[in-house]
């Protein structure tokens, strides 16, 4: 038995919480996770894991393994990562996550020079607007925008992103363009966005001088994907709110307008996070690197808070 590899799995499997994921995540057969922690468990003739038809948990002796298999893998990666100097050359496998407009905008347009800089680095890139468990899920890091409820993850604010007011040329040719966001709430048809984890529905908000304004009347449309969100506004079925780094492009075409540009909404932060327990990794460490140094090009994605 491989000892080195059957601590990895036998961890693997205690973030993943079933064998089933733990296998899938590394891209192993089940049988093969499952024959090395019960390989593991004999040669320590200790039960590390209860078992159940849905579900693994960990038993008292199992936890205080994992809390130090945890650091001991950390250090040999780490001592193995300086002897075979892949601080300089970062190799591997990386899996990042991602919003779906951030993907689409900023991330896939300039991947090739990332993958120019890092050739050794396999990326798979998630792409979701739906919150991945880092950790359950074996992800390295993600880029995500809103504030961190996860207080154990290791996260830095590499940006912020601005809203504006937006609708269709179309639009507003049917119904007119608003005076106040007041006016939203007769007369007008509003986009909003909810989320795909919680349903959460957002209002429309606006911000002027102190004052603040959430129109929660229904809206006629709502929409739970970031890209989706936008080719609503743009044909023409409501106002919405998009970040300018969304609305840039549009505004340029003139296939949508900016409206109540006096009225603003809230930064949104955007961090680039990552478990604890990888931050010695030379390969996420490369892809943070160059994440901020991509956000920090663009005007649009450096707001400041006044």
């Amino acid at each position: 038995m491989d000892q080195i590899q059957a601590m990895r799995l036998f961890a693997r499997v205690v973030e993943a919480g079933t064998f089933t994921r733990a296998a899938d995540s590394l891209q192993l057969p089940k049988g093969t996770v499952t024959k090395h922690v019960q390989a593991l468990e004999a040669r320590l003739r200790v039960k590390l894991l209860n078992r159940t038809t849905r579900r693994v948990t960990v038993t008292p002796d199992g936890a205080a393994y994992y809390d130090r298999v945890v650091r001991l893998l950390a250090d040999f990666d780490d001592m193995e990562a300086s002897l075979s100097q892949a601080r300089a050359t970062p190799r591997g496998r990386l899996r990042v996550d991602v919003g779906t407009s951030m993907a689409r905008l900023l991330i896939i347009p300039r991947l090739a020079e990332f993958q120019a800089l890092y050739p050794d680095i396999q990326l798979d890139l998630g792409v979701s607007d739906r919150t991945v468990d880092l950790v359950g899920d074996n992800v390295d890091c993600v880029i995500r925008g809103g504030e961190l409820a996860e207080q154990s993850l290791v996260a830095r604010r590499i940006g912020n992103l601005e809203f504006v007011t937006v609708a269709a040329p179309s639009y507003i040719a049917q119904y007119g363009q608003p005076q106040h966001p007041l006016d939203l709430e007769q007369g007008h048809r509003n986009i909003i966005y909810f989320s795909p984890v919680s349903m959460r529905r957002y209002p429309l908000e606006f911000h002027r001088d102190g004052e603040v304004l959430e129109i929660a009347s229904p809206a006629q449309l709502a929409v739970n994907e970031a890209n989706a969100y936008v080719a609503a506004v743009v044909a023409g079925h409501g106002i919405g709110q998009i970040t300018s780094y969304q609305a840039q492009e549009h505004l340029a075409r003139g296939e949508l307008v900016q409206l109540l540009p006096e009225w603003g909404q809230p930064l949104l932060p955007v961090y680039v996070v990552y478990p604890p327990n990888r931050h010695l990794s030379a390969k996420v460490r490369a892809f943070v690197d160059w994440t901020i140094a991509l956000f920090a090009q663009d005007p649009h994605l450096q707001r400041v808070t006044t």
